[in-house]
């Protein structure tokens, strides 16, 4: 674990404390003040906090503040709650929801509620500190979970209206192009490149509408909380960016970890040698995927892995763009906000190098 990332400090905009025990009251059965509030450290977007009692700890999330800054669709953490709510139960482990709040009037923002999960989140994907084996295990346990994810009867846990028509592709690429444009603090000409080319090039394996699934949207090793000792995660948090959308845009973002260097707020494996830390190489963890997921042989999936990269890239260098702007804004959630948006330009130059190596 980071320090930088970890732990808590006072919230950064003030919190009626008051207010929020009296509404907790109401809600959640069991709660029983007095009442103390801690902001997480980690996250650049809907900030944390930690709502502390003489008897247990709860975990709220909240939009950000000044709620009149947010972009259009942004933030959406009722979207969270529903999702969440939805796999409890699931082979996907999650946090248990306990409330939601979209009034506005009791903190000034909406928030929800879920029960505190005591666990491990790691942020160096390298994971020093573990053995080899340990290593191993924590990766086959990730994969592990995102396969369940992808196969999560959409229609069973009711989410069947939780994404829109149409194909995925071309709605997410819209959407952030858009986000992109409505954040833009500088010049970044690998974005505008990318934001020309992907629509052009998307693939017929990209095309396929009946690849329907439930899509985390941030799915990395530090959004996952791993049991204390074991290699098992206990849930997977930070689903603002869910939706219903192609499972292989959901794994390849996940696989961006393999190409990303670490480097400022950056945490990735480019450049380590991974055989000797018991890390699988990506094409073996594709294949693992594949095979949990029944798409059988890999090399169907990697054939068009150049454009999945691409596109992920450009998604990733919008979400950054997001933060530059709350950082100029002044809204920012996080201290480390600031270095993590300067990582726009550059993931959006990783992105044209793979666009440039894709198929036609």
């Amino acid at each position: 674990m980071d320090d930088a990332f970890t732990g808590t400090r006072a919230p950064t905009h003030p919190i009626d404390e008051a207010a929020l025990a009296a509404w907790l009251a109401r809600e959640i059965p069991g709660f029983s003040g007095p009442l103390r509030i801690e902001q997480f450290k980690g996250g650049q977007s809907n900030p944390t906090y930690q709502l502390i009692t003489p008897q247990t700890s709860y975990v709220m999330r909240a939009k950000p503040a000044p709620v009149a800054k947010l972009l259009p669709s942004a933030h959406a953490i009722e979207r969270e709650f529903t999702v969440m709510r939805a796999l409890a139960g699931s082979d996907v482990p999650v946090p248990r929801m306990l409330a939601l709040c979209e009034d506005e009037s009791v903190i000034g923002r909406a928030f929800y509620v879920m029960a505190f999960v005591q666990g491990r989140v790691m942020w160096d994907q390298s994971l020093p500190g573990l053995s080899t084996a340990e290593r191993a295990a924590i990766y086959e346990e990730m994969n592990r979970v995102i396969a369940a994810l992808h196969q999560v009867d959409v229609q069973a846990v009711g989410l069947a209206g939780f994404g829109k028509p149409g194909n995925y592709f071309e709605r997410q690429i819209g959407r952030w192009s858009k986000q992109y444009q409505a954040s833009v603090t500088g010049p970044n000409e690998a974005m505008d490149r990318l934001i020309d080319w992907l629509p052009q090039h998307i693939p017929d394996s990209a095309r396929d509408e009946r690849e329907v699934a439930i899509v985390h949207g941030d799915y990395r090793l530090d959004n996952l909380v791993f049991h204390p000792t074991e290699p098992r995660v206990l849930a997977v948090l930070d689903w603002e960016l869910s939706t219903l959308g192609h499972p292989l845009a959901d794994f390849s973002y996940h696989c961006m970890s393999w190409h990303i260097r670490k480097s400022g707020a950056a945490r990735g494996l480019g450049g380590v040698d991974l055989a000797p830390l018991g890390i699988p190489d990506e094409l073996s963890y594709v294949r693992r995927y594949c095979d949990r997921t029944g798409r059988g042989d890999a090399a169907a999936v990697m054939k068009d892995w150049n454009f999945y990269l691409a596109y992920n890239l450009f998604r990733i260098s919008a979400i950054l763009q997001g933060i530059a702007k709350r950082v100029e804004d002044g809204t920012a959630s996080s201290a480390q906000a600031r270095e993590a948006g300067a990582g726009a330009k550059p993931m959006a130059e990783l992105g044209w190098h793979f666009a440039q190596q894709a198929r036609g």
